[in-house]
Parts: structure tokens; sequence; C-alpha cells
């Protein structure tokens, strides 16, 4: 198990090719004005490939050309949370026009790490309650972007799960406490296995090394099934979390769809990548000098169920018609 996790330096990235005077493509701002983007992410490029891809998917389609009229910085946390603090600070000294974050740790600590460049949030949990802005009609500081309801996700994931899996009674619970997303999650999940007469078993992870440890206590328990509360730092261990719930048999629920396609159960997600072409929106409104405070922070209205059809099979789950005909992607 130890194999997956290798602890490397932040990468930092700089797509930077020569600058020819070519003129911005239609919709770019100012002509000649090379924008810099400094984009802070949770695990690493391979692992969120798809949401660098879709965010610079949808710059481009505003006419951005990465070496042209725009760079992009990059600085990935490789799952420590607790770098967060020192690679926005490293970010912020490259004075990018915009930072671009994902999750409510990340955001939280560029915004710690500057109050006057704009950050736009692509996908972080209830910024309103974690005190990121003080409305989402009107943000009012140098946040803006996009926030997923955390409560509503979180009761829904145990539904979906107990609804695959009908004789569930105890599930395991894990979440990381230094996130200030996961007292939400939790307090939803609690209510939902009030509802649905199933017993919780929290395990906490509050950084890599705890890891190893909470995966051995949740197979020590004994549950009927596992829930994994929202944080983009999982992200980096999906590899070794998916290989435990295969080998012990767990029928998971995970807040990623990535989860899903690696092999796990289930996953009930918002559709980040959808989210992060998103964000170039934003990116454009501030390079063409709209306010951040005043840009009003959107809620994602697409969800995705995923069902793992081959662990399905392997845990020897019948999943009932009712919830595949919700499901929005099957994998055979």
């Amino acid at each position: 198990m130890h194999n997956h996790w290798r602890w490397g330096r932040g990468v930092l990235v700089a797509l930077t090719c020569s600058f020819l005077a070519a003129p911005p493509a239609a919709g770019a701002q100012q002509a000649g004005r090379t924008a810099t983007i400094g984009y802070l992410g949770s695990s690493s490029p391979s692992l969120e490939s798809n949401v660098v891809e879709a965010f610079r998917e949808g710059l481009r389609q505003l006419g951005y050309v990465e070496g042209r009229n725009l760079i992009i910085k990059y600085e990935w946390a490789e799952g420590q949370e607790e770098r967060f603090p020192v690679l926005a600070r490293e970010l912020v000294r490259l004075k990018p026009d915009v930072i671009v974050t994902t999750g409510t740790p990340g955001t939280l600590a560029a915004k710690e790490a500057t109050q006057s460049i704009p950050i736009v949030v692509a996908g972080a949990g209830d910024v309103v309650e974690t005190g990121l802005v003080s409305s989402l009609a009107k943000p009012g500081g140098n946040v803006t972007g996009q926030s997923v309801l955390v409560p509503e996700l979180a009761g829904k994931r145990l539904e979906f799960l107990k609804e695959a899996v009908p004789r569930l009674s105890r599930v395991a619970v894990f979440r990381n406490p230094a996130n200030p997303i996961t007292a939400l999650a939790w307090k939803a999940t609690e209510q939902a296995a009030k509802a649905l007469d199933v017993k919780l078993q929290p395990v906490e992870a509050r950084s890599p090394n705890d890891l190893e440890r909470a995966l051995a206590s949740i197979k020590a328990a004994r549950p009927g099934g596992l829930v994994v509360l929202p944080d983009r730092i999982l992200l980096a261990y999906r590899a070794s979390i998916v290989q435990f719930v295969t080998k012990n048999r767990l029928p998971g629920m995970f807040p990623y769809q990535e989860f899903a396609q690696e092999g796990g159960l289930m996953a009930y997600a918002p559709d980040y990548a959808g989210i992060s072409r998103r964000a170039a929106t934003y990116v454009d409104k501030i390079l063409k000098g709209a306010k951040t405070g005043d840009l009003p922070v959107e809620q994602p209205t697409r969800f995705e169920l995923v069902i793992n059809m081959k662990s399905a099979k392997a845990l020897g789950l019948n999943i009932p018609q009712s919830i595949l005909i919700r499901a929005d992607r099957v994998i055979q």
C-alpha cells in the first residue's frame, strides 16, 4: 500500500512559451497584454487532469492562448494540506492577475495570503459558512466563484448507499476534521442516518500520516459500508482508499467521481469539470475589469451519480433498478 504515497516537492509549472507579439485571439483582454493566472491545486496534475483540462479549454474558448496572451503557473499541494499556506504565498509573490483555487482549505490559504489579488474558486464547500465571502449575491471581498452545497449532497450520499445496499445498518464515515467543510457534511450525514436507521462510525484522518491508521480502524470496526466526506486532498490517495475498500469488500460512497472510476462502488458529486470550465468565465470577467466582490457566487446545478457495476458484481450486490435509472453514468 505504501507505494501509492510519494510526497514530492510541489510542482511549479510555468507554461511559458515565447511571447510573440501576435495579436490576442478575439475576446481576450486588451491587445498585447499577457495575463498571468496562478493555479493552486490539491493533489497533482496527473490526478486532476480532467479539471485542469476543462479550465484550460474554457479559457481557450474565450480567446486565451497559452504562450501568446496567457501564462498559467501551477502549485500543487501533493495531498499535503499543511502546504497550502506556503504554496499560496509563493503564488502571491509571482503577482498573478488572478488566482484559481479548488476546495476550502486551499481557498482559505489563498485568502489569507492576499486580500488584493482576485481569487476564483473552482468549487469549494459553503463559501458563506466558511467566511470566504459575505454573501452569494455580493461576495464583497477578493473571492468569488462556485460554491457546492455540502449538506444536501452529504445526506443524499448516504441515502443512495442505503438504497444500493438495503441491509446496511452500520457505516464508517471517513472525515478530515481539519477541513471546515467536514462539520457541515457530518451534521447532514447524521441527520440522514437517523432517518434511515443507520449507525455511523466516524473515522478521522487529519494528514496523510493518519491514513493507514484510519483505514486499519475502519477494518477493525467491520462496518457494512463506507462513506467518505468531501476533502479534495483525498484525491491524492484515491488509489490507496479504493484498494482498501476492494480488498475488504466494502461498498463505498465517494464525494468525487474519480473514486468510482478507480473501482469504488459509487460516487455522487457535482460536475467538477463543468465547474472548472465555468471558472474560466469568472477569470475572463475579472481580466476585463469586473470587480471580484461584485460577481455573484454560483452554485452548480448538475450532480452526477456514478455506479461501478464491476465493483457491485465483485461485492455480490444486486443494484436495484430504482437507483440504476437515476445513475448518470454506469461503469460496466
